[in-house]
């Protein structure tokens, strides 16, 4: 790893330190210093697009207000350079604390709740040029009892650190692993996307490229899933049924790899393509049209193959596409609650 990127990985752990032990002035300051004021900024639906200056009032104190002892907790922190030639750092984990006040609409629950985060910056002379976020929402939504949409394939629950209790390193990786773990799952990529058009699953070549024991941790509405037969049963089966066109639209899409020692990360916005024309996957009817994915992703690579992938899709703006808005019909399932119901009446008096 190149100086550079040790420099960009001190930056945003500075950021990660100042939301870890979280205080609205020095947030704001390093907001401020830190992100250029023509940098684009991407977050998760239903936040859209927000302009640099507002970044604290519209994803951050909301936050803070519903969970004023929030704590973030980065698992994962590494850095690269992409096949453009700009320089990111990939961090995820979890924002932590008591939740006591509606955050995007979800109901509080009173007690110690996490939203999963995966954020991608890209740097250039050290300012934040652009911010590509998801945060986990429908996993809130499941810990506040209000989920709206079809139960997960996969399993839910708090998803862990790497096995290997590598993610936060600082150490100078080996630049020729480096590069063979980017390459390895490039190849894996490559090799999923020949199916259904080039044969049947074994084109997709899994078991040489996962470890048979690998963990995929998939966003919340998905799930989690152990080994190649939890993967395909649970995600990838129904999800090439339902899009078995997936990979075959790259000019629309923008996705950025990069890696760092056995880390390999994706982030774009969007980085898939693909058209809905079959049924299968999260319960969503075929309605032929094409829907564009945000998947931001990390792998790591164990022995030479995938031992743990964390993934996170914006599926609130995949509903959102097919005119489905996920967080009224959430809205509408809270109401039902009696301290909902006291809280109109408290209202309207």
């Amino acid at each position: 790893m190149t100086d550079i990127h040790h420099q960009h990985k001190a930056t945003i752990k500075t950021l990660s330190s100042a939301l870890y032990d979280f205080d609205e002035m020095s947030v704001r300051k390093l907001l401020d210093g830190l992100i250029s004021d023509t940098a684009i900024c991407r977050f998760f639906h239903p936040v859209g697009d927000v302009l640099p200056g507002q970044l604290y009032d519209r994803v951050f104190a909301p936050l803070v207000n519903a969970m004023p002892d929030v704590e973030r907790r980065d698992i994962i922190c590494i850095a690269g350079e992409d096949q453009q030639g700009r320089n990111w750092v990939g961090c995820a984990g979890h924002y932590l604390g008591r939740f006591i006040a509606p955050f995007m609409d979800i109901p509080p629950t009173g007690h110690i709740a996490h939203i999963r985060y995966h954020e991608f910056f890209c740097l250039c002379d050290g300012t934040i040029t652009e911010i590509q976020v998801l945060w986990d929402l429908p996993d809130l939504m499941m810990q506040a009892g209000v989920w709206p949409m079809g139960p997960s394939l996969g399993r839910e629950g708090y998803v862990p650190a790497p096995a290997s209790q590598d993610g936060l390193a600082q150490g100078q990786p080996d630049d020729a692993l480096t590069a063979q773990n980017l390459q390895h799952v490039l190849d894996m990529l490559t090799a999923m996307q020949q199916y259904p058009a080039k044969g049947g699953a074994e084109v997709m070549q899994l078991e040489r490229y996962w470890h048979p024991h690998f963990n995929w941790y998939g966003p919340s509405g998905i799930g989690s899933c152990r080994g190649i037969d939890g993967f395909r049963r649970f995600h990838q089966t129904p999800f090439l049924k339902a899009m078995p066109d997936r990979g075959q639209y790259p000019e629309q899409t923008s996705p950025h790899f990069f890696a760092d020692g056995a880390y390999v990360a994706v982030t774009g916005w969007p980085n898939m393509a693909q058209t809905l024309s079959h049924d299968g996957w999260l319960g969503i009817a075929p309605t032929d049209s094409q829907v564009r994915l945000r998947s931001l992703d990390f792998w790591r690579i164990e022995n030479g193959r995938i031992r743990e992938n964390w993934v996170l899709v914006d599926l609130l703006d995949l509903w959102s596409q097919l005119r489905v808005d996920v967080l009224a019909r959430m809205t509408e399932l809270a109401s039902a609650r009696p301290e909902y119901q006291h809280a109109v009446v408290q209202e309207a008096r």
